[in-house]
């Protein structure tokens, strides 16, 4: 966000005393009161109490300057899709004023011995209960399988009971990389697919940020990255990493997330620094690190952390000719149907897997449209937003209805979770679809 201008006269507000220079009142003073944010916003559309993005952004930012004013109570059901980002034709940072009025509403109005506040703390911190879940995996999934256990979490945590958890996988991606050499296995067979393709020249290096859900839950999408950038000519590095942050943003503690981003953008920006651009399965998280950290934290090397993530197929269409490799790929695949997640979307990668995949023979693509799946996260994980949460999605759900085939296609894992949780689709990754078609087997 450009600083104000010497010549204005208004007052500058530390919002983050750290780093003055993250005031949002140049921000404010954008919004000529449009609406264009109004109409894109899913929670207003279903909900007739969420005063909607404008006034949880310039709206209520005005309001509390006073000093006298709470934040309004209404923020927490904002489920920071950041769709307002993308319809505002001025600039107003709206996603980045949500985030602050959420976690000054969380940490100044919101009792911190509520069951809520509880829950999302461990919502918030999602890579830490993935991790203690991880370390038994068959025991933690038929323990969290048990209707007794989704009944108990309803009522003790407000967790809704009509969603199930997500299996743990009976290994995590960090184990299998390691088994399988780690990033010096990588660099060989990378160097081995380069020789094979007659590529010269210096080596080409990714460092991946698998997140919580890669690691945790769905490694096969992982591990399809994996064997398509490499065979591609790709070294890849999996340095030790921390949750992206995502789910600290959309339960307001920021102070979490500024830890969680300070590891990452000091251990990520090293790998930049040694020649590596960043890549991410999961567009929420290339978005954290791409947008969400220059915006919020004032941190050294923040900038060129930013400038260097991509979201996985984003990079490998900017880099090679994908359309030539695929024009000689022999694939059967069922009939598909494609969501674009919406931090994709406020990336503007919205549209790069149905472009890619239009004219392969033997696929057969729809689209949802330009639509939110409801679930955002952590948001369709509390009981008291569930039925907000479906309703939201029940347009993408009847998107999928009406397509044909039965197997859906998306980047973003919670996306993912939200179609099988109501539709009952398949779920695939274009990583795992370019890896069938690209990769010998």
């Amino acid at each position: 966000m450009s600083k104000p201008e010497e010549s204005e006269t208004f007052d500058p507000v530390d919002l983050f005393p750290e780093a003055t220079e993250m005031d949002l009142r140049p921000g404010v003073d954008k919004c000529d009161k449009n609406s264009n944010c109004e109409t894109v916003c899913p929670v207003a559309e279903v909900n007739e109490d969420f005063p909607g993005p404008k006034f949880q952004g310039p709206e209520q930012w005005r309001l509390t300057r006073k000093g006298d004013l709470e934040f309004d109570e209404s923020v927490d059901k904002c489920l920071n899709c950041m769709r307002c980002d993308t319809a505002c034709t001025n600039d107003v940072p709206l996603g980045q004023m949500h985030n602050v009025a959420r976690a000054n509403y969380v940490d100044n109005q919101m009792s911190h011995a509520s069951r809520e506040f509880l829950r999302n703390k461990m919502l918030a911190n999602y890579g830490t209960l993935g991790k203690l879940g991880s370390m038994m995996p068959r025991i933690s999934n038929a323990v969290f399988g048990l209707g007794a256990t989704r009944w108990l979490n309803e009522k003790l945590l407000g967790f809704p009971s009509e969603r199930s958890f997500p299996d743990f996988a009976t290994q995590t991606f960090r184990g299998w990389w390691s088994d399988r050499g780690g990033d010096a296995t990588s660099a060989e067979r990378a160097r081995e697919a380069r020789e094979a393709r007659g590529e010269t020249g210096e080596a080409k290096k990714v460092a991946f940020f698998h997140g919580c859900y890669a690691n945790y839950h769905q490694t096969e999408v992982a591990k399809s990255m994996v064997r398509l950038y490499e065979s591609l000519g790709y070294e890849i590095a999996v340095p030790e990493q921390s949750c992206c942050g995502t789910p600290m943003f959309a339960n307001g503690m920021l102070e979490d997330a500024r830890g969680v981003a300070e590891g990452n953008v000091d251990t990520f920006g090293s790998l930049v620094e040694d020649g590596y651009d960043l890549i991410a399965t999961c567009t929420s998280c290339s978005m954290a690190l791409r947008k969400e950290y220059p915006e919020l934290f004032d941190i050294d090397g923040v900038d060129e952390v930013a400038a260097h993530m991509f979201d996985a197929v984003e990079y490998l269409r900017v880099n090679e000719d994908l359309e030539a490799e695929l024009a000689g790929a022999d694939v059967d695949f069922p009939a598909m149907t494609y969501h674009a997640p919406c931090h994709g979307e406020v990336m503007g990668v919205e549209g790069i897997v149905t472009e890619l995949l239009a004219d392969v023979d033997g696929v057969e693509l729809d689209d949802t449209g330009d639509v939110c799946c409801g679930l955002a996260g952590t948001y369709g994980w509390k009981d008291e937003k569930y039925d907000d949460s479906m309703e939201i999605g029940a347009e993408m759900f009847e998107a999928f209805e009406e397509a044909p085939g039965e197997v859906a296609l998306t980047e973003c894992p919670m996306c993912s979770a939200q179609i099988e949780h109501g539709t009952g689709y398949e779920v695939k990754h274009p990583m795992q679809l370019l890896e069938t078609a690209l990769v010998e087997s």
